[in-house]
């Protein structure tokens, strides 16, 4: 099994990147860190003209039909660059929103006219296609039309006004946008089972991939800081304490990435192994990424403390990343209950 990116792969991460970094995430990141909404909507449209909402929608219903594993290669350079904005969400809600026949809906997600924001449960409550009920996290909700609620059972879209009072809530991530909503009944646009596409699985893969890509973005970061800073007229990177570290780094984002695209080719290909590839990946990869955070902090001495150096907001997007769709306790217990793992 070939697990390397093909050509035509890696000239769709060259054009996701480029179009991202043009954009300068991060220095919206930071120019915007008051705004209730972060996402430029002309910027949206236009990565959405490029493909990077729609990229595995099959073409009948505006997108390019591509499988999982390139997915997979645009989120995590969408985490490498940083890239704020519901990405994720979107993405998976006009699949929602295409296999349920909201072909309206999906036509708009596809060309950047309306955002999908995500909701996550937040302790008991309900998620069907009977309706919703509970407390939610509400994640780059604003400005969103929908909410895509994900559960293994099924995903649900929401219109944003079923939430009734949303109240903003600070995140430990500049990036991302948090708010927070307790409904009592509230009703669902529409509910795609998980036997008809199981976007719990997908969701996962797509998080983790996520994750890994944070993972080698901040191991390049530190790569490049050992090579060019300098301690008593020698790079830092010559120091055993600091070179192992980032060997170490590398290791781990390497792990993220290859345990991630294991999952997806087993989704892709049916294994009845599938769940427990999944779950193995979003372990690996969101301790990746929150190691690689940490570890980032350390290798950057002082500089790596301050809000100025682009360090922490790495470490604060895995801290985010890693809790969607489920908490990594609950992917752990899960995993270790699977009778792969005995």
């Amino acid at each position: 099994m070939d697990l390397l990116p093909s050509e035509d792969q890696r000239d769709l991460v060259a054009a996701a990147g480029d179009f991202i970094s043009s954009r300068r995430p991060i220095d919206e990141i930071r120019s915007h860190r008051g705004d209730a909404q972060l996402v430029d909507p002309g910027g949206w449209g236009e990565g959405a003209e490029l493909g990077l909402l729609t990229l595995g929608l099959d073409e009948e219903y505006g997108g390019s039909g591509q499988s999982i594993d390139d997915e997979v290669i645009l989120f995590m350079e969408l985490a490498k660059h940083l890239a704020v904005g519901p990405f994720l969400a979107s993405t998976l809600g006009a699949r929602v929103a295409a296999a349920t026949g909201q072909q309206e809906l999906a036509g708009r997600i596809g060309e950047g006219s309306a955002m999908i924001g995500l909701a996550e449960l937040r302790g008991e409550g309900e998620i069907g296609a009977d309706g919703f009920k509970g407390s939610f996290d509400l994640l780059d909700c604003a400005g969103c039309s929908h909410a895509l609620l994900v559960t293994r059972k099924g995903a649900a879209l929401v219109e944003l006004a079923e939430f009734g009072d949303i109240t903003e809530a600070e995140s430990v991530d500049p990036g991302t946008r948090l708010s927070e909503a307790t409904v009592s009944s509230g009703r669902v646009s529409a509910w795609l089972p998980a036997e008809t596409d199981w976007i719990w699985g997908r969701a996962q893969i797509l998080d983790s991939a996520y994750l890994a890509g944070l993972a080698d973005a901040i191991t390049e970061l530190c790569t490049e800081h050992a090579k060019t800073r300098e301690q008593f007229g020698r790079p830092i990177g010559v120091h055993q304490a600091v070179k192992h570290a980032i060997v170490d780094m590398a290791v781990r984002a390497e792990s993220a990435s290859a345990q991630t695209f294991f999952a997806a080719a087993a989704f892709k290909a049916g294994r009845p192994d599938t769940e427990f590839q999944i779950l193995a990946a979003k372990t690996v990869a969101a301790e990746a990424a929150i190691s690689n955070g940490g570890a980032s902090i350390q290798v950057h001495g002082g500089m790596g403390y301050t809000y100025e150096h682009d360090a922490h907001l790495y470490l604060k997007r895995a801290i985010v990343y890693k809790q969607l769709f489920a908490s990594a306790s609950d992917v752990l217990a899960d995993l270790l209950d699977l009778e792969a793992a005995q």
